[in-house]
């Protein structure tokens, strides 16, 4: 790999938190058009990678402590990671030209911009590119559709797990949505993780559909964001699959909780995609689901379903 005049990028995370970079990455390719844009992160995550037209190469690079930079230093090393030492510490051991990140008072002679817990996750990358004084465009989230066929074209894709119970809205209540909407006349699929397949069956099985409704753990990333690109719909919690129905313009309805919107959520003025927020604010990685995600009844779901559905006919 080459690596003289290169900018290395650290976002070893998941897929919400790659695509939410997207901005800045783009961004900074504007800033540095002649050099080499290298971004560190999970190597699971290469086929949407290869959709960002501001990434010239992944460096796989699974978490923190992990990051292995071979040969000349980069002439920019930039922190998209998150808030801690840790991340700091990786970058720092590249011996970057120059460094741009949040401060962090472990490392005091380093310079940054100070981090708020209060912006979204979209702007908080754009304003730390453009304390660098590079231009960010916040809207410019969009990736072209992936190349492969879509396992399930046009099919409402419903994504019931999530990374910690509190994000995850109980199971009964996606399967009454789910047998509503193939009554409806829709075919639908559920999708998620190997560790998820069971948690989806069971709602398919409440809900009365077949095992072939069952699309978790059998889509690789590359299938799973063709599945999404040619949705009619996508109905999920705060999770990367609702970024990306963001990516690919996919209309969605997304159920948020105890992380507000504001933080995650969609663009505002992106009209196609429907956000349901009781307004509680709680621990997004707690035990149990989040009181305020519980206060979003089956009926107001479905009904959110119907709505989205409606405009996309009525839109084309």
């Amino acid at each position: 790999m080459a690596v003289s005049s290169a900018v290395l990028v650290l976002r070893a995370l998941g897929i919400g938190d790659l695509l939410t970079a997207v901005p800045a990455l783009r961004a900074l390719r504007a800033a540095y058009p002649d050099d080499r844009l290298v971004l560190a992160a999970p190597e699971g995550l290469r086929d949407l990678v290869e959709l960002i037209d501001a990434v010239d190469e992944l460096l796989p690079t699974p978490g923190l402590g992990e990051l292995a930079w071979p040969g000349t230093p980069p002439k920019l090393a930039v922190n998209l990671h998150g808030s801690g030492p840790e991340s700091l510490h990786d970058l720092l051991a590249t011996d970057p030209g120059e460094l741009l990140t949040h401060r962090h008072p472990d490392f005091p002679d380093v310079p940054g911009l100070e981090w708020r817990a209060d912006v979204h996750e979209v702007d908080r990358w754009c304003r730390l590119v453009e304390y660098a004084h590079h231009e960010a465009d916040r809207s410019a989230l969009r990736l072209p559709a992936p190349p492969g066929p879509s396992p399930a074209p046009d099919a409402v894709v419903v994504h019931p797990g999530a990374a910690f119970p509190a994000r995850r809205w109980p199971p009964e209540r996606f399967a009454g949505v789910v047998r509503a909407l193939t009554a409806a006349g829709h075919r639908v699929v559920l999708t998620g993780s190997d560790a998820e397949r069971e948690l989806a069956a069971s709602i398919a099985d409440r809900a009365g559909l077949g095992d072939d409704a069952v699309l978790a753990g059998r889509t690789g990333l590359a299938e799973l964001a063709a599945l999404v690109a040619g949705a009619a719909l996508v109905v999920c919690g705060d999770t990367g699959v609702g970024h990306l129905a963001t990516a690919f313009g996919t209309p969605s309805v997304l159920l948020f909780g105890p992380t507000p919107p504001r933080l995650w959520g969609p663009p505002p003025d992106a009209r196609q995609h429907v956000v349901l927020w009781a307004g509680n604010v709680g621990n997004p990685h707690g035990e149990e689901p989040d009181g305020g995600l519980l206060l979003l009844g089956e009926e107001r779901v479905l009904a959110a379903t119907r709505t989205a559905l409606e405009a996309r006919v009525a839109h084309g």
